[in-house]
């Protein structure tokens, strides 16, 4: 197929594009600015994005691009930027795509459609807690909407943490720390958490773009592992070839640290369960995940070794 990528650029984007381009697709990348052949410019997404030139002979189109680096901001405009881009942008996308008589939509949305914490599956009600989530949420009952009006064929994935080459924010933090020897305290938690390797979205919506059962239906997505935090620790330091350095601290004294720094909300997810039921994508597809974390930690390392050798163990905030 001739498949629009939005997003291109970004983290997933470049683990997707040459997948899809080594099963045979033919991927048009949409970037804010084009620099190279089958790239195409489109500015900032909005509802006023124009997909015209983009969408020309496109079949289907995996829509990556979100807004999702201020993840604390939770006022007035915060909102109405996420809504902007997540909501109206990817109405306004799915809308020209049917009218360009694009068959099928993958939209990356986010299991924090569900919530932040607990056991989440297909039949979970959506709950969430910021704006971000809030604005995946309404982008999701607006493109059922079009589906109904349109025909247009969407799938709908809700990922969790997803960690590969390229993967910043907290993983990366916490990558760093293992790799540099710096004890952690958080040997005494006892949480589960689901993760979702690169390698394995990229396959699921390799899957999902073709497979004819997947139109219309929103699936949760994992590796099928869950682990606690301190394991996580001690499979990263095992591809790292690192001694993973944990130390027994009572959860509520680092809960307290992480509210006196201001940084209660990252120290909740490293101590909070978030499970992940990715079973009705196995069930209704037979769609399994190729690389096992175990794996998809080792190709993080292994993909990323030079970078992580020139770089000095500093503090980083």
């Amino acid at each position: 197929m001739k498949v629009l990528v939005t997003g291109a650029g970004g983290f997933v984007g470049k683990g997707l594009v040459p997948y899809l381009e080594r099963q045979g697709h033919t991927v048009v990348r949409a970037l804010r600015m084009a620099k190279e052949d089958n790239e195409v410019g489109i500015g900032d997404i909005g509802p006023d994005t124009d997909w015209r030139v983009a969408l020309g002979g496109v079949e289907a189109v995996v829509h990556l691009a979100a807004r999702v680096h201020v993840m604390q901001a939770e006022d007035l405009s915060s909102q109405q930027a996420f809504h902007r881009v997540n909501t109206a942008g990817t109405l306004n996308l799915a809308r020209q795509a049917a009218s360009a008589g694009v068959r099928r939509l993958v939209f990356l949305s986010s299991v924090k459609v569900l919530g932040e914490e607990g056991v989440l599956t297909a039949a979970s009600i959506p709950r969430p807690a910021d704006a971000y989530g809030q604005s995946k949420w309404a982008a999701e009952q607006g493109l059922h909407t079009v589906a109904t009006n349109t025909g247009l064929e969407v799938v709908i994935l809700r990922p969790p943490l997803i960690y590969g080459p390229g993967v910043g924010a907290n993983f990366a933090r916490l990558m760093h720390w293992v790799r540099c020897g710096v004890p952690l305290p958080l040997g005494g938690v006892r949480n589960r958490r689901s993760l979702l390797a690169l390698g394995n979205l990229v396959d699921a919506v390799g899957w999902v773009l073709r497979h004819p059962a997947a139109a219309g239906r929103t699936y949760l997505l994992s590796d099928g592992e869950d682990v606690s935090t301190p394991d996580l620790i001690r499979h990263l330091a095992h591809a790292l070839g690192r001694s993973a350095r944990l130390l027994t601290v009572p959860p509520f004294l680092l809960l307290g640290l992480g509210k006196l720094l201001g940084r209660r909300a990252e120290i909740h997810r490293l101590l909070g369960s978030l499970v992940v039921d990715a079973s009705a994508i196995r069930a209704e597809l037979g769609w399994s995940p190729p690389f096992t974390l175990a794996a998809g930690l080792d190709d993080l390392v292994a993909r990323e070794g030079e970078m992580e050798r020139s770089h000095s163990c500093h503090p980083i905030s």
